[in-house]
């Protein structure tokens, strides 16, 4: 039996070696696992709310990156959400066509378009964040300040290392507006 065993062992190795897969570290399994079961729950909430706006999670990007930047330019949208003009097209169509959205000719290139929240579009955003931020409140509550610190930092090294300084200068950005919200 033990012969079988590593022969078994011996093929699934050759197999990993031909394709260049490794067998990864099983607590790495654990942490892609958390990582779908968190996002889940995280979005969980947000869903429920875009379902009564027959909304879907790109309309919630969007206006969460529009309310947190108002006067994002269409093309630094696209940047920050990786996503075609097509997509956002139709997306940003709806969300200005129903009032959350609105448009804005650039100030020295009228085809520019910078993009703002309405009085309604602030709204729908923070109540799309709220249990967002409870459920945050509540891990921090349940670990401690110094656990959501080495939270940011892991995030922020989960980012695309080409990504980091581009995200870490819109969460700087953002610092001020968060007074607000």
């Amino acid at each position: 039996m033990a012969d079988v065993n590593f022969s078994r062992l011996a093929a699934e190795k050759d197999r990993q070696a031909e394709s260049g897969a490794e067998t990864p570290d099983t607590s790495l399994f654990d942490l892609v696992e958390l990582l779908f079961f968190a996002y889940r729950d995280f979005i969980s909430d947000p869903d429920a709310i875009l379902n009564e706006y027959d909304f879907g999670r790109a309309h919630h990007r969007v206006l969460h990156f529009v309310n947190r930047n108002p006067g994002l330019s269409v093309a630094e949208l696209l940047d920050i959400l990786k996503i075609t003009k097509q997509s956002l097209g139709r997306v940003l169509k709806q969300l200005v066509d129903e009032g959350f959205v609105y448009q804005q000719e650039g100030p020295s290139d009228r085809r520019q378009r910078l993009l703002f929240p309405t009085d309604r579009g602030r709204a729908l955003a923070l109540r799309l964040a709220s249990p967002q931020f409870a459920r945050f409140a509540t891990a921090i509550a349940a670990t401690s300040e110094a656990d959501a610190d080495a939270t940011r930092r892991f995030l922020m090294a989960m980012v695309n290392p080409r990504e980091r300084d581009k995200v870490a200068a819109l969460l700087k950005g953002n610092q001020g507006s968060r007074q607000n919200d």
